[in-house]
């Protein structure tokens, strides 16, 4: 894993930063796509939206599922040396990364409604949604293997399951500042700030 100190980021918050966005812009380009009657029509388009919804949900949450569990079963220990990234930060470097893909998702989506009414919206909140429930496995896997999964943020710029990630990296429950599967740590829980410095 190398040696010396060097940034961690949350392999589960890396998943979920764009779930809540995906959805949104999602489900705001499909109720803007449902309004326009389109080649298809509304009721072919929405019905079509539903199984991009779910083909995409699927696709999302089942995406190198394996990969995952591979990696976090060969986890070793961090070292007290290490940087926590903050949950934050994690999230914002990640969106910061891919701004105009995600600009650029939300009017396409929109523009596509005049030919099929709400589909391209359903299948972005579908992605959304997936990446999302696939946060939450990795939570499952936290918990049960009661060790938070990180992964060096060099080795991640792309996916926290890329072929240039060589492994994880696992803290205790409590450090850093996002519960298991990324989610924001609830006030007065173990955790935060106080818990990131215990981990070093």
């Amino acid at each position: 894993m190398g040696r010396g100190a060097y940034a961690l980021a949350r392999v589960a918050v890396i998943v979920r930063a764009p779930a809540r966005l995906l959805w949104w812009l999602g489900m705001l380009s499909a109720g803007i796509g449902a309004l326009v009657p389109g080649l298809t029509g509304r009721r072919i388009g929405v019905l079509a939206g539903a199984v991009l919804f779910a083909a995409t949900a699927a696709a999302a949450f089942l995406a190198r599922r394996k990969r995952y569990a591979e990696l976090a079963q060969g986890a070793s220990k961090a070292s007290r040396s290490v940087f926590l990234q903050d949950r934050a930060v994690t999230a914002r470097n990640w969106r910061r990364g891919r701004r105009w893909w995600l600009l650029a998702a939300f009017p396409a989506a929109v523009g596509s409604s005049f030919a099929v009414p709400a589909a391209a919206g359903l299948a972005l909140a579908g992605l959304g949604a997936g990446l999302w429930a696939k946060a939450l496995w990795l939570g499952t896997l936290e918990r049960r293997g009661e060790a938070l999964l990180w992964v060096r943020t060099e080795w991640a710029q792309g996916s926290p399951a890329a072929g240039s990630v060589s492994g994880y990296l696992t803290t205790g429950l409590a450090a850093g500042d996002a519960a298991p599967g990324g989610a924001r740590r609830r006030p007065g829980r173990a955790g935060g700030r106080a818990a990131v410095s215990a981990a070093r």
